[in-house]
């Protein structure tokens, strides 16, 4: 994502998952800011700038979105960022496991800007955020 500056927060439970997406980002040399939140909830107070700098909270920022976490999972996220006149422009993609139509249907209701199942070889994945890396520099980000 070259340009502007993105921030980015992983909301992912995986620690091995997210160690994943950091190499992946590292292998893409993608420099953006990375957060990363364990839940909904913890997200949620990461965008209203409750847990981290309040930098996240207003500036230009993605969510890479697990959909399968505990406390909070990632349709109950969406529920709430879209009901938060706040947040609820706030772009997410979501990255997750789970080929579900059911699940797809259910985030792209929620206005998700894309739905990636992540990959099971790491070099698919370095590929899948490779393309995600190019969609966002090309999109004309506010």
């Amino acid at each position: 994502m070259s340009g502007k500056l993105v921030n980015l927060l992983l909301v992912d439970d995986d620690e091995v998952d997210v160690m994943t997406v950091k190499r992946a980002f590292k292998k893409n040399s993608m420099n953006n800011p990375l957060f990363v939140a364990s839940n909904g909830l913890e997200a949620l107070d990461v965008l209203r700038g409750k847990s981290l700098p309040l930098m996240l909270a207003e500036a230009r920022r993605i969510v890479l979105l697990d959909l399968n976490m505990p406390k909070m999972g990632g349709i109950e996220f969406l529920r709430e960022l879209r009901s938060d006149p706040e947040l609820r422009a706030t772009p997410v993609i979501v990255l997750t496991t789970s080929n579900e139509d059911k699940d797809k249907v259910e985030a792209y209701n929620f206005n998700v800007a894309g739905y990636i199942i992540k990959p099971v070889t790491f070099t698919k994945f370095v590929e899948a955020l490779a393309t995600f890396n190019k969609y966002w520099a090309l999109s004309e980000m506010p």
